[in-house]
């Protein structure tokens, strides 16, 4: 039996990861499959004060993509840097509704345009702090 290794994000945040991902739930179309909070865990009383209601583990299932994040304690949280998370998409269309959904109160940093590869590329930070690549490759 051939053995399958999946490569899947996972992503922290300070208190805001079920928003989070209830968003890219409906932005993307896909569904949680996994929540957990730490009030749930075996041993609740080990949990660092304020983060009972807090995510431990989520995961989001989008076709054969899974992505899945937590709530950091904030001693152990650090702010996302030299990554991003990479949306490849078919549609020029599609690809500029996510990244026009993703971008609402977040940042842009590169605008979403044709470029030599792409029929659409673009850059944003989300209002979550999490880096996005959008990218509609060119067809033949």
């Amino acid at each position: 039996m051939k053995k399958t290794t999946q490569i899947n994000p996972y992503l922290f945040f300070q208190g805001q990861c079920e928003a989070a991902f209830r968003c890219y739930e409906q932005c993307l179309g896909g569904h949680i499959d996994a929540r957990h909070t730490y009030a749930e865990a075996p041993e609740p009383d080990q949990n660092p004060p304020g983060m009972d209601d807090k995510i431990m583990h989520i995961r989001l299932a989008v076709g054969d993509w899974v992505l899945m994040g937590s709530d950091s304690p904030a001693d152990y949280y650090q702010a996302p840097q030299g990554f991003a998370v990479s949306l490849v998409f078919d549609e020029p269309a599609e690809a500029e509704r996510v990244f026009n959904t993703l971008a609402t109160d977040g940042s842009v940093t590169m605008p979403l345009a044709e470029t030599f590869w792409a029929d659409r590329f673009g850059m944003l930070v989300d209002r979550f702090g999490i880096p996005w690549m959008i990218n509609c490759e060119k067809s033949g």
